[in-house]
């Protein structure tokens, strides 16, 4: 998409640039019955799948800007040197894309970790409750706030962020410290 000029390109840049600014309200009553005509309502995987395809178009839209950082003279100098096109994939294109696979899958999970509204409305039993509905529980009756729990709960759903953050986050600085172009 990044490297496409015609028209295919403009239309899904289009499309993704309009799913961003798509309100999920409208969307989510015919999604909820997409689910449940499909038996994925309360369930993790129904829930998975509404999550790819809410963040798919946020993740093209980042790593479009990624792909579009790599200097095309880098693809052509490969194939003038007799590189086929799995091999600039595998040796140039995608160790240069790696920051911003990594970047944009820490965001889309983050994203994916952290929201409510869907999880709200497909999963229905107490069992299968992701964090965010959990930490919603501690709002008492009458809207009473139980603050001691809800910020011991809140702490604890930082961890995993954190800690996949630190695991990766070499391989975000190393890339971005990297290049193929001196000069």
């Amino acid at each position: 998409m990044a490297r496409l000029r015609k028209f295919n390109a403009k239309a899904a840049t289009g499309w993704i640039l309009f799913s961003q600014v798509f309100p999920l309200s409208l969307v989510i009553i015919p999604l909820f019955m997409a689910i449940r005509s499909i038996n994925l309502l309360d369930s993790l995987q129904g829930l998975i799948l509404v999550y790819v395809v809410a963040n798919l178009p946020f993740a093209l839209w980042m790593l479009r800007g990624y792909v579009a950082s790599i200097p095309v003279e880098l693809e052509e100098a490969s194939a003038i040197d007799g590189a086929s096109i799995f091999k600039i994939l595998r040796l140039i294109i995608i160790p240069l894309l790696t920051p911003g696979i990594v970047a944009t899958s820490l965001f889309t999970l983050l994203n994916s970790w952290n929201e409510f509204f869907f999880a709200l409305v497909l999963i229905q039993t107490p069992e299968r409750e992701t964090l965010p509905l959990t930490l919603a529980r501690f709002v008492g009756s009458e809207g009473q706030v139980l603050l001691g729990p809800l910020a011991a709960g809140a702490f604890l759903a930082t961890i995993p962020s954190l800690i996949v953050f630190g695991i990766i986050q070499k391989r975000i600085s190393s890339g971005l410290l990297a290049g193929a172009v001196k000069g």
